[in-house]
């Protein structure tokens, strides 16, 4: 199934995302902002806001110590290519960002909403059709791309169909602390802050209608 979805992705290159742009401060502007207003915490400091706001089963394999570049603290601290590879759930969805060449752009993009594939979503992939599809640029970046929603979406504003910088839409359901991705994809963690994004880990990888 997975062989026939990823050959059904095309090779279109992914012209939107290098439109996200630099804008750093705006970009910082919204990762200070999102998480204080869905948590609700009375502390004024990013972090300690920005820690109390994550939620999900998959939240406890984070790293916990501040000082270590996976924990929710430094990863704040850091643009969301650079944070996920410091997250130890996260590598193989690092290993792809690589290859597709997608570092620069996701680093610097504006205030962006990433649908992070835990390793475990990877796994669930034959390995055949995973190293298919990381080994053909074209196919990656548009799968990648499908992960990814410009503007920073809270708890608050995640459910609803949102068009992605791929150019096709998802479809986020559910509310509270649960919320299902296209029907088939949790949220395992939800609500990270990055300083240009905020990020839901999911436990499938999404793909983008033929």
């Amino acid at each position: 199934m997975y062989r026939r979805m990823f050959a059904a992705v095309g090779a279109t290159a992914i012209l939107a995302l290098s439109a996200c742009g630099a804008d750093t401060d705006s970009a910082a502007d919204d990762a200070t902002t999102a998480p204080s207003t869905s948590a609700g915490a009375p502390m004024a400091s990013a972090s300690p806001s920005m820690m109390s706001a994550q939620f999900g089963p998959g939240c406890s394999a984070v790293p916990v110590d501040a000082a270590n570049p996976g924990s929710f603290e430094a990863m704040a601290k850091v643009p969301v290519a650079t944070a996920a590879s410091g997250n130890p759930v996260l590598s193989t969805l690092v290993t792809a960002v690589k290859k597709a060449n997608l570092v620069d752009s996701l680093n610097t993009a504006q205030g962006v909403t990433v649908f992070a594939p835990t390793n475990d979503a990877f796994g669930k992939i034959p390995k055949a059709d995973l190293d298919k599809v990381l080994a053909d640029d074209a196919m990656l970046k548009k799968v990648l791309t499908y992960h990814v929603v410009p503007g920073q979406l809270s708890p608050e504003t995640l459910a609803g169909t949102h068009e992605t910088l791929q150019g096709a839409d998802l479809t986020v359901t559910g509310s509270g602390s649960s919320f299902t991705v296209n029907g088939t994809s949790m949220v395992v963690c939800g609500n990270v802050s990055t300083a240009n994004a905020t990020v839901y880990l999911v436990d499938t990888v999404l793909m983008p209608k033929s």
